[in-house]
Protein backbone atom coordinates (compact mmCIF):
# COMPACT_ATOMS: atom_id res chain seq x y z
CA UNK A 1 0.00 0.00 0.00
CA UNK A 2 1.35 3.40 -0.99
CA UNK A 3 1.53 6.03 1.73
CA UNK A 4 0.43 9.47 0.64
CA UNK A 5 2.75 12.36 1.41
CA UNK A 6 1.48 14.84 4.00
CA UNK A 7 -0.50 17.82 2.83
CA UNK A 8 1.82 20.74 2.17
CA UNK A 9 0.93 24.05 3.74
CA UNK A 10 2.62 26.10 1.02
CA UNK A 11 3.20 25.81 -2.67
CA UNK A 12 6.45 23.89 -3.10
CA UNK A 13 6.71 25.23 -6.62
CA UNK A 14 6.90 28.85 -5.55
CA UNK A 15 9.91 30.62 -4.16
CA UNK A 16 9.88 33.91 -2.27
CA UNK A 17 10.09 37.08 -4.29
CA UNK A 18 13.63 38.09 -4.95
CA UNK A 19 15.17 34.68 -5.58
CA UNK A 20 17.06 34.61 -8.81
CA UNK A 21 18.71 31.23 -9.28
CA UNK A 22 18.05 29.60 -12.64
CA UNK A 23 15.23 27.09 -12.34
CA UNK A 24 14.57 27.87 -8.67
CA UNK A 25 10.82 28.05 -9.20
CA UNK A 26 8.00 30.55 -9.65
CA UNK A 27 8.22 33.83 -7.77
CA UNK A 28 5.66 35.81 -5.80
CA UNK A 29 5.47 38.56 -8.40
CA UNK A 30 1.71 39.19 -8.32
CA UNK A 31 0.46 41.92 -6.02
CA UNK A 32 -2.85 41.88 -4.19
CA UNK A 33 -4.36 44.38 -6.64
CA UNK A 34 -3.32 42.12 -9.54
CA UNK A 35 -4.98 39.05 -8.08
CA UNK A 36 -8.08 40.98 -7.03
CA UNK A 37 -8.62 42.18 -10.59
CA UNK A 38 -7.77 38.76 -12.03
CA UNK A 39 -10.43 37.30 -9.71
CA UNK A 40 -13.02 39.88 -10.74
CA UNK A 41 -12.21 39.87 -14.45
CA UNK A 42 -11.78 36.11 -14.65
CA UNK A 43 -15.53 35.57 -14.82
CA UNK A 44 -15.99 38.18 -17.56
CA UNK A 45 -15.09 36.62 -20.87
CA UNK A 46 -15.64 37.95 -24.38
CA UNK A 47 -18.40 35.34 -24.59
CA UNK A 48 -20.56 37.47 -22.30
CA UNK A 49 -20.46 40.39 -24.73
CA UNK A 50 -20.56 38.38 -27.95
CA UNK A 51 -22.54 35.23 -27.19
CA UNK A 52 -25.32 36.42 -24.89
CA UNK A 53 -27.52 37.49 -27.83
CA UNK A 54 -28.00 33.90 -29.00
CA UNK A 55 -29.01 32.83 -25.50
CA UNK A 56 -31.56 35.64 -25.22
CA UNK A 57 -33.03 34.76 -28.63
CA UNK A 58 -33.36 31.11 -27.60
CA UNK A 59 -34.75 31.45 -24.08
CA UNK A 60 -36.19 34.98 -23.96
CA UNK A 61 -36.06 36.68 -20.53
CA UNK A 62 -35.79 33.16 -19.09
CA UNK A 63 -32.11 33.32 -20.02
CA UNK A 64 -31.74 34.93 -16.60
CA UNK A 65 -32.60 31.56 -15.06
CA UNK A 66 -30.02 29.89 -17.33
CA UNK A 67 -27.33 32.31 -16.17
CA UNK A 68 -28.42 31.91 -12.55
CA UNK A 69 -28.27 28.10 -12.73
CA UNK A 70 -24.81 28.09 -14.29
CA UNK A 71 -23.75 30.82 -11.85
CA UNK A 72 -24.78 28.66 -8.88
CA UNK A 73 -22.87 25.75 -10.42
CA UNK A 74 -19.72 27.86 -10.78
CA UNK A 75 -20.05 29.18 -7.21
CA UNK A 76 -20.23 25.61 -5.87
CA UNK A 77 -17.30 24.40 -7.97
CA UNK A 78 -15.23 27.42 -6.97
CA UNK A 79 -16.07 26.79 -3.32
CA UNK A 80 -14.75 23.24 -3.63
CA UNK A 81 -11.64 24.41 -5.45
CA UNK A 82 -11.17 27.20 -2.92
CA UNK A 83 -11.25 24.67 -0.08
CA UNK A 84 -8.39 22.70 -1.63
CA UNK A 85 -6.45 25.73 -2.86
CA UNK A 86 -6.56 27.57 0.47
CA UNK A 87 -5.20 24.47 2.19
CA UNK A 88 -2.46 23.90 -0.37
CA UNK A 89 -1.91 26.69 -2.94
CA UNK A 90 -0.06 25.34 -5.97
CA UNK A 91 0.48 26.35 -9.58
CA UNK A 92 -1.05 23.04 -10.69
CA UNK A 93 -4.31 23.75 -8.82
CA UNK A 94 -6.99 21.13 -9.54
CA UNK A 95 -4.57 18.98 -11.61
CA UNK A 96 -2.25 18.64 -8.60
CA UNK A 97 -5.21 17.93 -6.30
CA UNK A 98 -6.57 15.29 -8.69
CA UNK A 99 -3.09 13.74 -8.77
CA UNK A 100 -3.14 13.33 -5.00
CA UNK A 101 -6.82 12.58 -4.47
CA UNK A 102 -7.72 10.38 -7.44
CA UNK A 103 -4.41 9.07 -8.73
CA UNK A 104 -1.51 9.98 -10.98
CA UNK A 105 -3.58 9.24 -14.10
CA UNK A 106 -6.23 11.81 -13.10
CA UNK A 107 -3.78 14.64 -12.52
CA UNK A 108 -1.98 13.86 -15.77
CA UNK A 109 -5.21 13.66 -17.76
CA UNK A 110 -6.99 16.76 -16.51
CA UNK A 111 -3.77 18.79 -16.60
CA UNK A 112 -3.14 18.06 -20.28
CA UNK A 113 -6.82 18.46 -21.22
CA UNK A 114 -6.90 21.86 -19.51
CA UNK A 115 -3.70 22.89 -21.30
CA UNK A 116 -5.24 21.76 -24.61
CA UNK A 117 -8.40 23.75 -23.91
CA UNK A 118 -6.53 27.00 -23.36
CA UNK A 119 -4.14 26.72 -26.30
CA UNK A 120 -7.17 26.25 -28.57
CA UNK A 121 -8.73 29.31 -26.91
CA UNK A 122 -5.57 31.24 -27.84
CA UNK A 123 -6.35 30.66 -31.52
CA UNK A 124 -10.03 31.58 -31.13
CA UNK A 125 -9.31 34.81 -29.28
CA UNK A 126 -6.38 35.81 -31.50
CA UNK A 127 -8.63 35.47 -34.55
CA UNK A 128 -11.47 37.40 -32.89
CA UNK A 129 -9.13 40.23 -31.92
CA UNK A 130 -7.58 40.28 -35.38
CA UNK A 131 -11.01 40.72 -37.00
CA UNK A 132 -11.69 43.83 -34.92
CA UNK A 133 -8.24 45.31 -35.53
CA UNK A 134 -8.41 44.59 -39.27
CA UNK A 135 -11.73 46.44 -39.38
CA UNK A 136 -10.07 49.49 -37.86
CA UNK A 137 -6.79 49.28 -39.81
CA UNK A 138 -7.42 47.20 -42.95
CA UNK A 139 -3.92 47.92 -44.31
CA UNK A 140 -2.67 45.10 -42.08
CA UNK A 141 -4.18 41.72 -43.06
CA UNK A 142 -6.17 39.82 -40.48
CA UNK A 143 -3.54 37.09 -40.10
CA UNK A 144 -0.95 39.81 -39.54
CA UNK A 145 -2.93 41.24 -36.64
CA UNK A 146 -3.32 37.75 -35.14
CA UNK A 147 0.45 37.32 -35.37
CA UNK A 148 1.14 40.72 -33.81
CA UNK A 149 -1.26 40.12 -30.92
CA UNK A 150 0.22 36.70 -30.15
CA UNK A 151 3.81 38.01 -30.26
CA UNK A 152 3.08 41.00 -27.99
CA UNK A 153 1.35 38.93 -25.32
CA UNK A 154 3.98 36.20 -25.53
CA UNK A 155 6.65 38.83 -24.85
CA UNK A 156 4.62 40.09 -21.90
CA UNK A 157 4.40 36.65 -20.34
CA UNK A 158 8.08 35.94 -20.99
CA UNK A 159 9.18 39.16 -19.27
CA UNK A 160 7.91 38.36 -15.76
CA UNK A 161 4.79 37.34 -13.89
CA UNK A 162 4.40 40.94 -12.74
CA UNK A 163 4.18 42.02 -16.41
CA UNK A 164 1.34 39.55 -16.93
CA UNK A 165 -0.30 40.80 -13.73
CA UNK A 166 -0.01 44.44 -14.77
CA UNK A 167 -1.45 43.86 -18.22
CA UNK A 168 -4.29 41.78 -16.80
CA UNK A 169 -4.97 44.39 -14.12
CA UNK A 170 -5.69 47.02 -16.77
CA UNK A 171 -7.46 44.67 -19.18
CA UNK A 172 -9.74 43.35 -16.45
CA UNK A 173 -10.18 46.85 -15.05
CA UNK A 174 -11.54 48.12 -18.38
CA UNK A 175 -14.00 45.20 -18.54
CA UNK A 176 -15.19 45.82 -15.00
CA UNK A 177 -15.62 49.57 -15.53
CA UNK A 178 -17.42 48.95 -18.84
CA UNK A 179 -19.97 46.56 -17.35
CA UNK A 180 -20.47 48.72 -14.27
CA UNK A 181 -21.10 51.76 -16.52
CA UNK A 182 -23.46 49.71 -18.68
CA UNK A 183 -25.49 48.65 -15.62
CA UNK A 184 -25.66 52.20 -14.25
CA UNK A 185 -26.55 53.83 -17.59
CA UNK A 186 -29.03 51.11 -18.47
CA UNK A 187 -30.63 51.27 -15.01
CA UNK A 188 -31.08 55.04 -15.30
CA UNK A 189 -32.69 54.58 -18.72
CA UNK A 190 -35.08 51.91 -17.43
CA UNK A 191 -36.29 54.22 -14.67
CA UNK A 192 -36.47 57.23 -17.04
CA UNK A 193 -33.66 59.08 -15.29
CA UNK A 194 -31.10 59.15 -18.12
CA UNK A 195 -30.87 62.67 -19.63
CA UNK A 196 -31.52 62.69 -23.35
CA UNK A 197 -32.86 59.15 -23.43
CA UNK A 198 -36.32 58.71 -24.91
CA UNK A 199 -37.05 55.01 -25.04
CA UNK A 200 -40.66 54.42 -23.96
CA UNK A 201 -40.52 50.69 -24.75
CA UNK A 202 -37.89 49.99 -22.07
CA UNK A 203 -38.78 48.80 -18.63
CA UNK A 204 -39.22 45.68 -16.53
CA UNK A 205 -42.47 45.00 -18.37
CA UNK A 206 -40.30 43.60 -21.18
CA UNK A 207 -39.63 40.62 -18.92
CA UNK A 208 -43.21 39.36 -19.33
CA UNK A 209 -44.97 41.44 -22.02
CA UNK A 210 -43.89 39.60 -25.17
CA UNK A 211 -45.00 36.01 -24.81
CA UNK A 212 -44.26 35.75 -21.11
CA UNK A 213 -41.07 35.22 -19.13
CA UNK A 214 -40.55 31.87 -20.90
CA UNK A 215 -41.87 32.54 -24.42
CA UNK A 216 -40.27 29.40 -25.84
CA UNK A 217 -41.20 27.13 -22.94
CA UNK A 218 -39.34 25.89 -19.87
CA UNK A 219 -37.14 23.62 -21.98
CA UNK A 220 -35.48 26.70 -23.45
CA UNK A 221 -33.83 27.27 -20.06
CA UNK A 222 -31.70 24.16 -20.60
CA UNK A 223 -30.92 25.28 -24.14
CA UNK A 224 -29.78 28.57 -22.64
CA UNK A 225 -27.62 26.71 -20.11
CA UNK A 226 -25.73 25.02 -22.94
CA UNK A 227 -25.20 28.37 -24.64
CA UNK A 228 -23.87 30.22 -21.59
CA UNK A 229 -22.02 27.57 -19.57
CA UNK A 230 -18.71 27.99 -21.38
CA UNK A 231 -18.69 31.78 -20.98
CA UNK A 232 -17.97 31.14 -17.29
CA UNK A 233 -14.77 29.20 -17.92
CA UNK A 234 -11.83 31.07 -16.42
CA UNK A 235 -13.08 31.53 -12.86
CA UNK A 236 -10.53 28.95 -11.70
CA UNK A 237 -7.53 30.93 -13.02
CA UNK A 238 -7.23 32.79 -9.73
CA UNK A 239 -6.33 29.55 -7.92
CA UNK A 240 -3.43 28.96 -10.31
CA UNK A 241 -2.24 32.55 -10.01
CA UNK A 242 -2.48 32.58 -6.21
CA UNK A 243 0.69 30.51 -5.96
CA UNK A 244 2.65 33.51 -7.27
CA UNK A 245 1.48 35.92 -4.57
CA UNK A 246 3.04 36.75 -1.23
CA UNK A 247 0.08 35.32 0.74
CA UNK A 248 -1.58 32.60 -1.38
CA UNK A 249 -3.99 31.37 1.29
CA UNK A 250 -5.44 34.81 1.95
CA UNK A 251 -5.69 35.51 -1.79
CA UNK A 252 -7.56 32.28 -2.51
CA UNK A 253 -9.90 32.77 0.44
CA UNK A 254 -10.78 36.30 -0.64
CA UNK A 255 -11.33 35.32 -4.27
CA UNK A 256 -13.50 32.33 -3.35
CA UNK A 257 -15.69 34.33 -0.99
CA UNK A 258 -16.29 37.06 -3.58
CA UNK A 259 -17.31 34.84 -6.51
CA UNK A 260 -21.03 35.06 -5.63
CA UNK A 261 -21.35 38.84 -5.96
CA UNK A 262 -19.10 38.89 -9.02
CA UNK A 263 -21.39 36.55 -10.92
CA UNK A 264 -24.55 38.21 -9.59
CA UNK A 265 -23.47 41.72 -10.61
CA UNK A 266 -21.57 41.19 -13.84
CA UNK A 267 -23.60 38.41 -15.41
CA UNK A 268 -27.11 38.54 -13.98
CA UNK A 269 -27.07 42.31 -13.51
CA UNK A 270 -25.98 43.17 -17.04
CA UNK A 271 -28.25 40.60 -18.73
CA UNK A 272 -31.20 41.89 -16.69
CA UNK A 273 -30.49 45.36 -18.07
CA UNK A 274 -30.42 44.04 -21.65
CA UNK A 275 -33.74 42.16 -21.47
CA UNK A 276 -35.36 45.11 -19.69
CA UNK A 277 -34.22 47.70 -22.22
CA UNK A 278 -35.24 45.59 -25.22
CA UNK A 279 -37.92 43.05 -25.99
CA UNK A 280 -36.25 39.65 -26.17
CA UNK A 281 -37.17 39.09 -29.85
CA UNK A 282 -35.81 42.41 -31.09
CA UNK A 283 -33.88 41.56 -34.32
CA UNK A 284 -31.07 43.92 -33.27
CA UNK A 285 -30.05 41.56 -30.44
CA UNK A 286 -28.81 38.97 -32.93
CA UNK A 287 -27.86 41.41 -35.68
CA UNK A 288 -25.77 43.84 -33.61
CA UNK A 289 -25.20 41.93 -30.39
CA UNK A 290 -27.16 42.27 -27.15
CA UNK A 291 -25.04 45.00 -25.52
CA UNK A 292 -24.69 47.10 -28.68
CA UNK A 293 -28.43 46.82 -29.32
CA UNK A 294 -29.20 47.87 -25.75
CA UNK A 295 -26.90 50.90 -25.89
CA UNK A 296 -28.18 51.93 -29.31
CA UNK A 297 -31.79 51.73 -28.11
CA UNK A 298 -31.19 54.47 -25.55
CA UNK A 299 -29.35 56.75 -27.94
CA UNK A 300 -25.72 56.11 -26.97
CA UNK A 301 -23.74 57.35 -30.01
CA UNK A 302 -21.16 55.03 -31.62
CA UNK A 303 -22.35 52.12 -29.46
CA UNK A 304 -20.96 49.57 -31.92
CA UNK A 305 -17.44 50.99 -31.88
CA UNK A 306 -17.51 51.39 -28.11
CA UNK A 307 -18.43 47.73 -27.68
CA UNK A 308 -15.83 46.67 -30.25
CA UNK A 309 -13.18 48.36 -28.12
CA UNK A 310 -14.48 46.63 -24.99
CA UNK A 311 -14.69 43.25 -26.74
CA UNK A 312 -11.13 43.72 -28.01
CA UNK A 313 -10.01 44.37 -24.44
CA UNK A 314 -11.82 41.19 -23.31
CA UNK A 315 -10.18 39.23 -26.11
CA UNK A 316 -6.71 40.48 -25.18
CA UNK A 317 -7.43 39.73 -21.53
CA UNK A 318 -8.52 36.20 -22.40
CA UNK A 319 -5.43 35.71 -24.58
CA UNK A 320 -3.16 37.02 -21.84
CA UNK A 321 -4.71 34.83 -19.17
CA UNK A 322 -5.00 31.83 -21.49
CA UNK A 323 -1.29 31.86 -22.21
CA UNK A 324 -0.48 32.37 -18.54
CA UNK A 325 -2.82 29.56 -17.49
CA UNK A 326 -1.63 27.07 -20.11
CA UNK A 327 2.02 27.74 -19.27
CA UNK A 328 1.50 27.35 -15.51
CA UNK A 329 -0.33 24.09 -16.00
CA UNK A 330 2.50 22.89 -18.27
CA UNK A 331 5.00 24.03 -15.61
CA UNK A 332 3.21 22.02 -12.94
CA UNK A 333 3.06 18.95 -15.19
CA UNK A 334 6.80 19.32 -15.82
CA UNK A 335 7.52 19.52 -12.09
CA UNK A 336 5.52 16.32 -11.56
CA UNK A 337 7.35 14.52 -14.40
CA UNK A 338 4.14 14.41 -16.43
CA UNK A 339 5.63 16.67 -19.11
CA UNK A 340 9.16 17.32 -20.42
CA UNK A 341 11.45 18.33 -17.56
CA UNK A 342 12.25 21.64 -19.30
CA UNK A 343 8.64 22.72 -18.74
CA UNK A 344 9.28 22.70 -14.99
CA UNK A 345 12.33 24.99 -15.19
CA UNK A 346 12.25 28.75 -14.74
CA UNK A 347 14.46 31.68 -15.63
CA UNK A 348 16.07 33.98 -13.11
CA UNK A 349 12.86 36.04 -13.18
CA UNK A 350 10.82 33.03 -12.16
CA UNK A 351 9.31 32.61 -15.64
CA UNK A 352 8.71 29.08 -17.04
CA UNK A 353 10.10 29.98 -20.47
CA UNK A 354 9.88 26.54 -22.08
CA UNK A 355 6.30 26.05 -20.87
CA UNK A 356 5.27 29.45 -22.28
CA UNK A 357 6.96 28.87 -25.65
CA UNK A 358 5.49 25.37 -26.01
CA UNK A 359 2.02 26.72 -25.29
CA UNK A 360 2.32 29.63 -27.70
CA UNK A 361 3.77 27.44 -30.47
CA UNK A 362 0.67 25.24 -30.34
CA UNK A 363 -1.40 28.43 -30.28
CA UNK A 364 0.35 29.68 -33.44
CA UNK A 365 -0.27 26.33 -35.14
CA UNK A 366 -3.96 26.48 -34.16
CA UNK A 367 -4.21 30.03 -35.56
CA UNK A 368 -2.75 28.74 -38.85
CA UNK A 369 -5.33 25.94 -38.87
CA UNK A 370 -8.06 28.52 -38.34
CA UNK A 371 -7.02 30.36 -41.50
CA UNK A 372 -6.12 27.32 -43.64
CA UNK A 373 -8.75 24.74 -42.65
CA UNK A 374 -11.39 26.54 -40.56
CA UNK A 375 -14.20 24.06 -41.31
CA UNK A 376 -12.21 20.84 -40.90
CA UNK A 377 -9.08 20.72 -38.75
CA UNK A 378 -9.85 23.78 -36.65
CA UNK A 379 -13.49 22.79 -36.21
CA UNK A 380 -12.25 19.44 -34.90
CA UNK A 381 -10.02 21.24 -32.39
CA UNK A 382 -12.95 23.38 -31.24
CA UNK A 383 -15.32 20.45 -30.84
CA UNK A 384 -12.74 18.23 -29.16
CA UNK A 385 -12.10 20.89 -26.51
CA UNK A 386 -15.73 22.01 -26.17
CA UNK A 387 -16.75 19.87 -23.18
CA UNK A 388 -13.43 20.01 -21.33
CA UNK A 389 -14.68 22.79 -19.05
CA UNK A 390 -17.33 20.44 -17.68
CA UNK A 391 -14.80 17.62 -17.35
CA UNK A 392 -12.58 19.94 -15.29
CA UNK A 393 -15.49 20.82 -13.00
CA UNK A 394 -16.32 17.13 -12.51
CA UNK A 395 -12.73 16.34 -11.58
CA UNK A 396 -12.71 19.22 -9.08
CA UNK A 397 -15.84 17.78 -7.46
CA UNK A 398 -14.48 14.25 -7.15
CA UNK A 399 -11.11 15.53 -5.95
CA UNK A 400 -12.75 17.59 -3.22
CA UNK A 401 -14.69 14.56 -1.94
CA UNK A 402 -11.40 12.74 -1.38
CA UNK A 403 -9.24 15.71 -0.36
CA UNK A 404 -11.63 16.75 2.41
CA UNK A 405 -11.07 13.37 4.09
CA UNK A 406 -7.31 13.61 3.64
CA UNK A 407 -7.21 17.14 5.07
CA UNK A 408 -9.42 16.21 8.02
CA UNK A 409 -7.04 13.37 8.87
CA UNK A 410 -3.70 15.07 8.24
CA UNK A 411 -4.15 18.85 8.54
CA UNK A 412 -7.60 19.92 9.76
CA UNK A 413 -6.26 23.37 10.66
CA UNK A 414 -5.73 24.02 6.94
CA UNK A 415 -9.47 23.85 6.19
CA UNK A 416 -9.78 27.63 6.10
CA UNK A 417 -12.44 27.52 3.38
CA UNK A 418 -15.05 24.77 3.65
CA UNK A 419 -17.51 23.49 1.07
CA UNK A 420 -21.08 24.04 2.23
CA UNK A 421 -23.17 20.99 3.26
CA UNK A 422 -20.36 18.56 2.46
CA UNK A 423 -20.72 16.00 0.90
CA UNK A 424 -24.35 16.52 -0.19
CA UNK A 425 -23.83 19.68 -2.25
CA UNK A 426 -20.76 18.16 -3.86
CA UNK A 427 -22.73 15.13 -5.01
CA UNK A 428 -25.59 17.39 -6.15
CA UNK A 429 -23.13 19.41 -8.24
CA UNK A 430 -21.75 16.21 -9.79
CA UNK A 431 -25.31 15.18 -10.68
CA UNK A 432 -26.08 18.54 -12.32
CA UNK A 433 -22.86 18.58 -14.38
CA UNK A 434 -23.51 14.99 -15.48
CA UNK A 435 -27.05 15.97 -16.48
CA UNK A 436 -25.76 18.91 -18.54
CA UNK A 437 -23.31 16.62 -20.34
CA UNK A 438 -26.13 14.18 -21.02
CA UNK A 439 -28.41 16.95 -22.27
CA UNK A 440 -25.67 18.12 -24.62
CA UNK A 441 -25.92 14.74 -26.35
CA UNK A 442 -29.43 15.70 -27.47
CA UNK A 443 -28.04 18.67 -29.44
CA UNK A 444 -27.47 17.04 -32.81
CA UNK A 445 -26.65 20.18 -34.81
CA UNK A 446 -23.32 20.15 -36.64
CA UNK A 447 -20.67 21.31 -34.19
CA UNK A 448 -23.29 21.24 -31.43
CA UNK A 449 -23.37 19.66 -28.01
CA UNK A 450 -23.27 16.04 -29.15
CA UNK A 451 -20.18 16.57 -31.32
CA UNK A 452 -18.45 18.43 -28.50
CA UNK A 453 -19.17 15.77 -25.85
CA UNK A 454 -18.26 12.82 -28.07
CA UNK A 455 -15.05 14.34 -29.46
CA UNK A 456 -13.96 15.75 -26.09
CA UNK A 457 -14.60 12.32 -24.54
CA UNK A 458 -12.57 10.68 -27.32
CA UNK A 459 -9.64 13.01 -26.64
CA UNK A 460 -10.00 12.46 -22.88
CA UNK A 461 -10.01 8.67 -23.29
CA UNK A 462 -6.86 8.94 -25.40
CA UNK A 463 -5.08 11.00 -22.73
CA UNK A 464 -6.24 8.60 -19.99
CA UNK A 465 -4.84 5.69 -22.02
CA UNK A 466 -1.47 7.46 -22.29
CA UNK A 467 -1.53 8.14 -18.54
CA UNK A 468 -2.27 4.51 -17.68
CA UNK A 469 0.43 3.21 -20.03
CA UNK A 470 2.97 5.62 -18.50
CA UNK A 471 1.93 4.54 -15.02
CA UNK A 472 2.29 0.86 -15.94
CA UNK A 473 5.70 1.40 -17.54
CA UNK A 474 6.83 3.39 -14.52
CA UNK A 475 5.81 0.58 -12.15
CA UNK A 476 7.57 -1.98 -14.33
CA UNK A 477 10.78 0.08 -14.27
CA UNK A 478 10.53 0.43 -10.50
CA UNK A 479 9.97 -3.31 -10.17
CA UNK A 480 12.96 -4.10 -12.39
CA UNK A 481 15.12 -1.71 -10.38
CA UNK A 482 14.44 -3.49 -7.10
CA UNK A 483 14.39 -7.09 -8.42
CA UNK A 484 17.72 -8.91 -7.78
CA UNK A 485 19.51 -10.00 -10.93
Amino acid sequence: MTTRPPVSTTDPLTTPSGTSSEGSGLQAGLKNRHLSMIAIGGVIGAGLFVGSGSGIAAAGPGILISYALVGVLVVLVMRMLGEMAAANPTSGSFSAYADRALGRWAGFTIGWLYWFFWVVVLAVEATAGAKILAGWIPAVPQWGWALIVMIVLTATNLASVSSYGEFEFWFAGIKVVAIAAFIVIGGLAIFGLLPGSDHPDSGFSNLTAHGGFLPNGAGAILTGVLMVVFSFMGSEIVTLAAGETADPQAAVTKATNSVIWRIAVFYLGSILIVVSLLRWDDPAILKDGSYVAALSSIGIPHAGQIMNAIVLTSVLSCLNSGLYTASRMAFSLGRRSDAPASFGQTTGRGVPRAAILASVVFGFVAVAFNYLWPDTVFQFLLNSSGAIALFVWLVICFSQLRMRKILQQEAPDKLIVRMWLYPYLTWATIAVITFVLGYMLTDTAEGGGRDQVLLSTLVAVGVVAVALVRDRLGRNRSHDAVTPS
